[in-house]
């Protein structure tokens, strides 16, 4: 299956490096190795003898070079700056990883201008040509990393998500991040998808773990660094009174949100960060997903913002609803941003009299990535 960003990789290694980050599984080696390349070089930090023919040069003079999880050398960036300069006549450099290459720095000198980066994200109903409600709740059950998607396994699926934090854990973040108390880390993993949708209290959690303000913050930075999670700031503009600081959070893997309409929100979160990412990686457009919550409790589910102005407003619900309060309100205060409501159970398809869209899901999901 090609992948959405086979082609704009291709098109980008004609200039510059290519980085291809994003969760672990997610399909970044598939995809690199379905690249239609005659002459490439696959090379695994993870794997010994690879990892020696890196440390030793034994790489070929032309072709596309394939490096994956090298920024686990902790002087990957020094490394691939004097390869590059030195071939990049003659080779093409794809380098993939599940954590997000763009922090990772260890050793010195910036790449900067050599690469462009690029965001792989989980299968969604777009990407699989979806057209029917069945196929969002299999969707939606499954979850979006090819492994379990493609077995068509409910009980499969939840034993992947298992392994999958341990994994995550043991391979991640021991080799990445230092952390000793990995038991304590893994209660934080267990404890988080019982508090997505709502902003999320680094206090609550301290006294939950019974650890200091600092670590939690730092674990939750880990997680996101390494695409477990990743968090909403508040949308906020002058002319509303807006929260400023409280973050919500979602997880990659959404089936891991036992609640059936907040793991719908969590597969609607990864749907429009997709396309964000899309947008700004492939076409650098300041695009940033948010939500939106006021002093008066007037809530939307999500924001998506370019040049920090608001672009789309879009609801969840489970069925056919009137629209909210917080939308009616956000489409008063912006009235030419495009307002949606869309339901993951619901039939109904029509413009409300405060013009917005109510629709089923798949409607909207089809116009993104």
């Amino acid at each position: 299956m090609e992948r959405y960003l086979q082609k704009q990789i291709l098109k980008d290694l004609n200039s510059k490096m290519v980085f291809v980050g994003g969760p672990r599984q997610v399909g970044k080696t598939t995809l690199a190795l379905d690249l239609a390349y005659s002459s490439h070089v696959y090379l695994n930090w993870d794997i010994p003898e690879h990892r020696e023919r890196i440390l030793k040069y034994e790489l070929p003079e032309k072709g596309l070079l394939i490096f994956d999880e090298i920024h686990k050398y902790r002087q990957w960036r020094n490394y691939l700056k004097g390869l590059y300069d030195e071939r990049k006549k003659n080779c093409q450099f794809l380098i993939t990883g599940s954590a997000r290459l763009d922090y990772y720095r260890f050793g010195g000198d910036s790449l900067q201008g050599r690469y462009h980066y690029l965001r792989l994200h989980p299968l969604s109903f777009a990407e699989l040509k979806m057209s029917s409600s069945s196929h969002l709740q299999q969707l939606l059950q499954l979850g979006g990393f090819p492994e379990p998607y493609l077995k068509k396994n409910e009980i499969e699926s939840k034993r992947w998500s298992l392994e999958y934090r341990n994994r995550l854990i043991q391979d991640e973040v021991r080799s990445l991040e230092g952390i000793e108390n990995l038991g304590q880390l893994e209660l934080l993993m267990i404890r988080l998808p019982e508090l997505v949708g709502s902003p999320l209290s680094i206090n609550s959690l301290r006294e939950d773990l019974q650890l200091n303000h600092k670590t939690v913050s730092r674990w939750l930075n880990v997680l996101e660094r390494l695409y477990a999670i990743f968090r909403l700031a508040p949308f906020g503009a002058p002319k509303i009174r807006a929260v400023k600081k409280e973050q919500k959070h979602y997880h990659y893997d959404w089936t891991l949100v036992d609640n059936s309409a907040l793991r719908f929100e969590n597969m609607i979160a990864c749907h429009l960060l997709k396309w964000t990412h899309y947008l700004y990686d492939t076409q650098g457009r300041e695009m940033a997903l948010c939500y939106f919550r006021d002093v008066h409790k007037r809530e939307v589910d999500f924001v998506v913002t370019e040049n920090r102005k608001p672009y789309l407003f879009v609801e969840c619900k489970l069925s056919d609803d009137a629209p909210s309060e917080g939308l009616k309100y956000l489409k008063t205060k912006f009235p030419s941003v495009p307002a949606w409501q869309i339901s993951l159970q619901g039939k109904k398809d029509f413009l409300s009299k405060e013009n917005i869209r109510i629709c089923p899901a798949g409607l909207f999901l089809n116009q993104l990535i």
